[in-house]
């Protein structure tokens, strides 16, 4: 049974995605405000954590930096707005996907799914023929999940390095958009491709614009210059 944290300051909605989520046969841990995030998160260990932005005490991207900082654990935030600049932050500190409100039930559940289903598929990426893939001046290591951008080391969230590794399998192949999110996410829904859209963005931002070609109407490649 994969255990979910459920951290919303709003308490209605908090038992109402706590109760939804125990009747699909999750267990879940209910927290209420940025520090007992932190807290509930090193105590319970759980295998998922939906989280709110807006949160007393201090806010989810804060607890997301704090929790990604002392175990990798999936992140569904929930934000009241659906702003670039926010998603890309959520991004960076570590979430992976995002629901904004309101959002229904049978969404969410989805989301949550997909990304249990995504950290049983990073063991298969992982364990593919090679150890280590190189391609202009970037260096991915399988085992490790370091990656090092002409010699010097980058940080990379789960998603970004499962993302990359995809891209460069093989080289310069054009992914589909749908084909990118049912490998690295769990599911093609061609509606929700804002959130690929993201976090190639940001992995961008990290690894040099150049080297991830957008093939407009279709989806990316990773440009191999060498």
């Amino acid at each position: 049974m994969s255990r979910i944290l459920v951290v919303e300051d709003d308490l209605t909605i908090n038992q109402t995605v706590t109760d939804r989520l125990r009747a699909e046969g999750f267990d879940v841990v209910q927290a209420h405000d940025g520090p007992r995030a932190v807290a509930a998160h090193a105590t319970h260990e759980p295998d998922l954590v939906v989280l709110d932005v807006m949160l007393p005490g201090f806010d989810g991207l804060e607890v997301c930096r704090r929790i990604q900082a002392s175990r990798a654990v999936p992140v569904l935030m929930l934000t009241a707005r659906d702003d670039e600049t926010d998603l890309l932050v959520g991004l960076a500190v570590g979430a992976d996907d995002y629901v904004t409100k309101p959002f229904r039930m049978r969404e969410l559940v989805a989301r949550v799914r997909a990304l249990l289903r995504r950290v049983e598929r990073a063991g298969q990426l992982v364990a593919g023929d090679q150890a280590v893939v190189r391609a202009d001046g970037v260096c991915v290591d399988r085992a490790t999940r370091r990656v090092t951008v002409d010699a010097v080391p980058v940080h990379l969230t789960p998603l970004e390095f499962d993302l990359l590794l995809v891209l460069l399998e093989p080289c310069g192949t054009v992914r589909s958009r749908e084909e990118l999110m049912r490998e690295v996410w769990g599911w093609a829904d061609a509606a929700r491709t804002r959130t690929l859209d993201s976090h190639v963005k940001s992995l961008r931002a990290k690894i040099g614009a150049h080297r991830v070609r957008t093939v407009h109407g279709v989806g990316y490649a990773y440009e191999d210059g060498s």
